[in-house]
């Protein structure tokens, strides 16, 4: 079910079950055609939240942005008709590559055996995509390096980040979406010495948005972030 958050920004909820990988997927409506923020991790996740937007009377999206290029984020891709794919430039060859890989059920299996620390992200797809039949793996329409701001007045912003290198921010309605971007590197690259990106936190917290909503967790309003950032 969509939660209204604020202005135009609406939120279908990111599943706290961490063996899920379920992030929040955001809806900025307008009449022109609403703004997608992220896919969605699989098909039917994407056919989850367009049950909810059709539920909530809100104008289909016209427009996906992936906020970086992680599975999570873009697997569902594939179930969105009649859209724009917008990302970050360097999104491309990477997303390229992994629409090149085969994935299956086997392939998922045989990968965590070569690598045991692919484990979570790789059940977790599994569990994700029981189907493979019509899965691709979607590269974006549209790019762009530094800013962009879409026909309805969204604002995409390239951070960057330890994360991934294409993570963006999308801004509309005094809120800020933000994906991933201030977060550690994925599991299976991190180590010991890294954490979460707090210069980046600061800068955004310095540019006093209402809200500021993570991909994996509940939205908080400035005053909430502030207090958790110390």
């Amino acid at each position: 079910m969509l939660e209204h958050l604020n202005g135009r920004v609406w939120l279908y909820p990111h599943d706290p079950d961490q063996d899920a990988i379920r992030p929040s997927v955001a809806v900025i409506a307008d009449d022109r055609g609403s703004v997608l923020i992220d896919a969605g991790n699989s098909p039917k996740h994407a056919r989850e939240i367009q049950a909810a937007i059709a539920a909530a009377g809100l104008p289909a999206p016209r427009w996906l942005v992936y906020t970086h290029h992680h599975w999570d984020h873009t697997w569902g891709a594939c179930a969105w008709p009649d859209v724009t794919v917008v990302a970050h430039s360097s999104a491309v060859p990477i997303l390229t590559a992994e629409g090149e890989r085969p994935w299956s059920h086997r392939y998922l299996h045989d990968q965590v055996k070569a690598n045991p620390k692919l484990g979570p992200s790789f059940r977790a797809r599994a569990l994700a995509v029981p189907d493979w039949t019509d899965f691709r793996i979607v590269v974006p329409d549209q790019t762009f390096d530094d800013t962009l701001t879409l026909p309805t007045g969204v604002v995409l912003r390239h951070v960057g980040g330890n994360h991934a290198p294409d993570s963006l921010v999308a801004i509309d309605s005094g809120v800020v979406l933000i994906g991933d971007a201030f977060y550690p590197p994925p599991y299976h690259q991190r180590t010991s010495e890294d954490s979460a990106d707090y210069a980046m936190i600061k800068q955004l917290l310095s540019e006093r948005h209402d809200w500021y909503v993570d991909a994996h967790s509940p939205p908080r309003r400035r005053s909430a972030a502030l207090a958790e950032s110390g």
